[in-house]
């Protein structure tokens, strides 16, 4: 059966307007966001509902044709793109759109696998609710990939990752059978959990359709302040301190070095520097709470009060109202895309125990910068949960190609130091083609043996996502 054939099968399924052949309409679905990745394909299919992601699964199994998922193309691991060969088609799920239920009381919601994140969380705010993930490509990433990737973000120290958040799929296997575990209960005791098998499975053992997902009470109050300290030692006490005394009441806790403030000044629509002098270090520090009543301010200035006191904190500045707390987190979730206008970055997204943050830092600065004399370090990310982005930005006037060509040197001079940690080479972004070729030296046979057995399991002919993780 030729490729053309498989096309008009699709289209009697999907309808012509959602099978896309010219390389016009592919292409928004072929290039990853760093330019990491090219795809080619032959097809791009739109289906609209499950049960069109069911009969595109069980046609393609039939007539073993490889499909690639894909959501927001956010990801930044290649997971997303069809490979250079031309073999594989993609299934974007982005039609999936839909809202399919609020219970506020029950503080959940059920919705597909295509609702960009951000509008994800006004469905929340409707209700007066939180839905707490939050990412600095929130306004084009979808829930679908972001359970498929096990999504960190900046509420992870308060919320936990996606997979905390997640209390049912429904999820279309390679063969087209639909699993609908959509349930909203809170415990459920009758078995193995099979949703945690789709979570961070990154589309290889089946594509997620909808999901039902917790909420979590709106805050009524929000403080946030930004912190000069001298170093990410002072930010590891700072922290110790905060956790301390605030408990859950602690929401954020992300750290970033001043070159990466100076590239947000600089190419960051709308960014001023909070404080008046310069420092080595920040810290972006958030409270919350449900409650009217509870005095957050109070407790944020006794915080950093007695902070200075220590000599930890060398400066801060507290949002004087939400408009001020949105603009901290502005220069926080912009820290990516700014790095973007200043050459070839080097990217690690990697964990070690928050204990050693300050060590790993210091260690690893040296190291790349022996490596590539000049190079500019622009570690920055969750404090408190250990996840650091250690992305390592070009010397200024090198040659982007030749420096990027180092990048599998750097990877391993990074992850090596990540090592002795103890830590873990991808924190939060996923494996996807990227990392791939690095998983036997994190992962124990035994693990191996076992991924590779639930992937023929699920999916005995390679067809979903080959090539990805494993």
């Amino acid at each position: 059966m030729e490729r053309t054939a498989h096309a008009d099968r699709f289209a009697e399924l999907i309808g012509s307007a959602n099978v896309l052949t010219s390389p016009a309409d592919q292409a928004p679905y072929l290039v990853e966001w760093r330019d990491l990745y090219r795809g080619v394909t032959e097809i791009v299919l739109r289906p609209g509902s499950t049960q069109e992601v069911s009969a595109i699964m069980a046609y393609a199994y039939a007539h073993d044709l490889k499909i690639v998922p894909q959501g927001g193309n956010t990801g930044l691991v290649g997971g997303q793109i069809p490979q250079e060969t031309g073999d594989e088609i993609v299934l974007s799920v982005t039609r999936l759109n839909k809202v399919r239920d609020v219970d506020p009381a029950g503080f959940t919601i059920t919705v597909e696998a295509g609702v960009v994140l951000e509008a994800l969380q006004g469905e929340a705010e409707k209700v007066d609710r939180l839905f707490p993930l939050a990412l600095g490509a929130q306004g084009s990433c979808q829930i679908g990939g972001n359970i498929s990737t096990n999504a960190g973000g900046t509420a992870v120290l308060a919320y936990g990752n996606t997979r905390d958040l997640v209390l049912g799929l429904e999820v279309v296997l390679p063969t087209g059978e639909i699993w609908d575990g959509l349930r909203t209960l809170r415990k459920d005791n009758t078995g193995y959990d099979l949703k945690q098998l789709f979570i961070g499975a990154e589309g290889t053992l089946g594509i997620i359709t909808a999901a039902s997902l917790k909420l979590f009470p709106k805050p009524k109050k929000l403080e946030a302040a930004f912190v000069g300290l001298q170093d990410p030692q002072a930010a590891l006490k700072l922290f110790t301190t905060a956790r301390a005394q605030a408990g859950p009441v602690l929401t954020g806790f992300e750290i970033m070095p001043r070159v990466g403030l100076e590239f947000c000044l600089k190419h960051l629509e709308a960014a001023r520097d909070p404080l008046e002098g310069s420092h080595e270090w920040y810290v972006l520090m958030e409270l919350s709470s449900g409650s009217e009543a509870f005095p957050i301010r109070d407790l944020l200035e006794s915080i950093l009060g007695e902070a200075f006191e220590e000599g930890l904190v060398e400066d801060a500045a507290f949002a004087q109202n939400l408009s001020q707390v949105h603009d901290f987190w502005h220069i926080r979730h912009g820290m990516s895309e700014v790095q973007k206008p200043e050459g070839g970055s080097i990217k690690h997204d990697v964990s070690v125990p928050v204990s050693h943050i300050p060590e790993f830092l210091d260690k690893a600065i040296a190291a790349v910068s022996e490596f590539v004399p000049g190079c500019r370090p622009v570690p920055f990310g969750h404090i408190g949960d250990g996840n650091i982005h250690f992305n390592v930005s070009q010397p200024v006037g090198a040659d982007k190609n030749e420096y990027l060509a180092k990048w599998d040197e750097m990877n391993e001079i990074v992850h090596s130091i990540v090592g002795e940690f103890g830590g873990s080479i991808s924190a939060e972004h996923g494996i996807g083609r990227l990392k791939k070729p690095l998983l036997a030296d994190v992962k124990s046979e035994t693990e191996l043996m076992l991924m590779r057995r639930i992937k023929r399991d699920l999916d005995p002919k390679n067809l979903l996502n080959p090539g990805r993780i494993l």
